[in-house]
């Protein structure tokens, strides 16, 4: 991951708009909800965080953590959500190094387990993820798979 740097958005608060546009481009979750999630880690939200990871200035990596990603389980919080990274930066172990990083930062902050909610079925167990149990996403036709970091 050479010339990649992870930060915080607490820590580097001059980020907001942009990281907040590039998740909205990615997710199509409305720019808003984006903006009102990371003034809530700004304004010292004890659960509230988000990640980019920065090739230079460039953002090629991101992954949040909220409350509950959408789904029916509300009991399963906090929710690390919009894990991704830029295609071309892809299978250079970006993710793995980002998905460590949130998990050693949100148990730093006495904050464990932590859940995920996705439709893929191997990648987040190379990371220390455990299937848990399937969720219904608020309005999604069919359920997802809800990971487990403890």
């Amino acid at each position: 991951m050479s010339g990649f740097r992870i930060v915080k958005l607490t820590e580097k608060p001059e980020i907001k708009e942009k990281a907040a546009n590039w998740f909205h481009e990615k997710w199509g979750v409305p720019l808003e909800a984006y903006l009102e999630s990371m003034e809530a880690a700004l304004n010292g939200d004890p659960v509230s965080e988000w990640y980019s990871c920065l090739d230079g200035e460039k953002i090629i990596a991101g992954a949040g953590v909220i409350e509950n990603d959408f789904h029916d389980r509300k009991d399963l919080t906090p929710n690390v959500c919009a894990v991704y990274t830029e295609e071309q930066y892809r299978g250079k172990g970006i993710a793995g190094k980002l998905l460590d990083f949130v998990v050693a930062d949100t148990k730093a902050k006495g904050i464990s387990p932590i859940y995920l909610v996705t439709d893929h079925t191997s990648f987040y167990e190379r990371y220390g993820w455990e299937y848990l149990c399937m969720v219904q996403g608020d309005g999604e036709p069919g359920m997802s798979r809800m990971y487990i970091h403890r």
